[in-house]
């Protein structure tokens, strides 16, 4: 019998070699693992990714939600699809359509009782825009369209801060009952600031939302 010889080379350029780099580095990441913990250790917060931001597919969800111990009324949800709120807010055809939309749905939650007066709507205070900001916006064509008074700049902020915010009222409404838009509601921190701030003055707050932006 004819043995055909094997070329070596052809069975030494298919062998690869193993990289001795990587796992350095994967024995010293299970050691760090395996490390004991000290459950008293400061935890070191985590940084807040600017790369996954919340979105919304517009799906009507009507909700009625208690953060931060107060209850407020949202129309849309916050989804995994759909368009980002840094998209939503630079574009101007979302000033109507968030107007419209909540203009049906107060409509249908107060009824006929807005046409007897006594009703306005507020938002919350401007934070880093020194003009008119989305939820202003809206907030003026939510009162055009349901002929209510819509009062710019009730409460002002003594910081930026979003937790423990201190709001400094600047003008208190005539009307008895008050709308208080947000066009996004997370935590529910700036409605609480927004309460505390217009309680001593005795009115109805009706705490109003466009879009929960927590699932």
């Amino acid at each position: 019998m004819i043995r055909t010889p094997i070329d070596m080379g052809d069975l030494l350029s298919e062998i690869e070699v193993p990289d001795i780099e990587s796992a350095h580095l994967a024995l010293q990441d299970i050691q760090k693992k395996n490390e004991p913990q000290d459950l008293f250790a400061e935890q070191k917060r985590k940084g807040w990714d600017k790369t996954v931001e919340a979105r919304c597919d517009f799906t009507p969800r009507p909700r009625l939600t208690r953060r931060s111990g107060l209850f407020f009324l949202s129309y849309w949800q916050k989804s995994v699809y759909g368009r980002t709120l840094t998209d939503i807010k630079a574009d101007d055809s979302m000033v109507q359509f968030f107007a419209c939309t909540m203009v049906s749905f107060v409509s249908e939650l107060i009824g006929p009782a807005l046409s007897k007066g006594d009703w306005c709507i507020i938002t919350t205070p401007k934070r880093r825009h020194l003009v008119k900001n989305f939820a202003t916006r809206i907030s003026e064509q939510i009162a055009a369209q349901l002929h209510i008074p819509f009062y710019e700049d009730v409460c002002s902020c003594r910081s930026k801060q979003r937790v423990n915010a201190i709001f400094d009222v600047n003008v208190v409404p005539k009307e008895q009952n008050i709308i208080c838009f947000d066009d996004f509601v997370t935590t529910g921190q700036t409605l609480q600031a927004m309460q505390r701030a217009l309680e001593p003055y005795n009115k109805n707050l009706l705490f109003l939302s466009g879009i929960n932006n927590k699932l």
